[in-house]
């Protein structure tokens, strides 16, 4: 389900795993004045029925419902499906904006820079049985290494109770995803203007994968925020507009 507001260059915004659309609505009003921002929720979150599809698949779908040209503007779990997106449809992708994000989220042989398997395993574990309590602790492990940790766990806290809780089928599939997933075999065919943003302190993806996105994307630039963990967007929210109006309003701005 997708929500609508403003005027101007088309951007969508894509949550990540745990947080609903609710996650971007500090930024709205500012946005809204110089785009028209699509406000996504993600089946299974807010009013947006669950759809039991597979990673492409949703990628698919998200990409089929938005107007072309569109940006992209994917947090965490949501900047992943923003490359399958852009990589399933280039020809409808002005560009990328990826926040926190990483190619694979869990670790690999190859692949250090990630969360080791059973911290995955454990949050599944921990879904199935105390969904309320597990997206609790969620909010406060991506809020760890921040300069305004507490200011933006009780804001994000605060949206949790407030909102539809995300479908629990949602939830697991989603945490299969970030298991399984593993994008960088397809980067080097990612041909969309990519900005990156990236929290210093981030506890879950840790920036040495922004760092290997930027050298893998080839029209990518890396933006890092000082003191930010996973979400840099509230962290420094007039630097994160800045960043991203530069981007939808100057094709150059990447």
């Amino acid at each position: 389900m997708t929500r609508i507001i403003g005027e101007g260059p088309d951007l969508a915004l894509i949550h990540g795993w745990g947080l609903g659309s609710a996650v971007w609505e500090p930024l709205l009003p500012a946005l809204s004045e110089r785009a028209r921002v699509h406000l996504i929720d993600l089946p299974g979150y807010g009013e947006a029925a669950d759809a039991n599809a597979d990673f492409p698949g949703t990628a698919q779908a998200l990409i089929d419902a938005l107007p072309q040209p569109v940006t992209l503007c994917g947090w965490s779990l949501g900047a992943m499906l923003a490359i399958r997106a852009a990589l399933l449809a280039p020809e409808r992708v002005s560009g990328l904006v990826l926040v926190g994000a990483t190619a694979s989220f869990t670790q690999r042989v190859d692949w250090r820079a990630a969360q080791a398997p059973a911290v995955v395993d454990d949050f599944s574990a921990s879904v199935g049985r105390h969904p309320e309590q597990t997206l609790q602790r969620f909010v406060a492990l991506l809020s760890q290494g921040d300069s305004q940790a507490r200011r933006i766990s009780r804001s994000l806290l605060a949206g949790l109770r407030q909102g539809r809780a995300p479908a629990a089928a949602a939830l697991a599939r989603g945490l299969d995803w970030l298991r399984e997933v593993d994008l960088r075999p397809l980067l080097p065919a990612l041909a969309a203007r990519c900005l990156l943003i990236h929290g210093e302190n981030d506890p879950l993806n840790p920036v040495i994968a922004a760092r290997d996105l930027s050298l893998t994307i080839a029209n990518s630039r890396l933006e890092v925020f000082a003191s930010a963990g996973h979400a840099p967007f509230l962290t420094d929210r007039e630097r994160f507009l800045r960043l991203l109006d530069d981007f939808c309003h100057d094709p150059a701005a990447a």
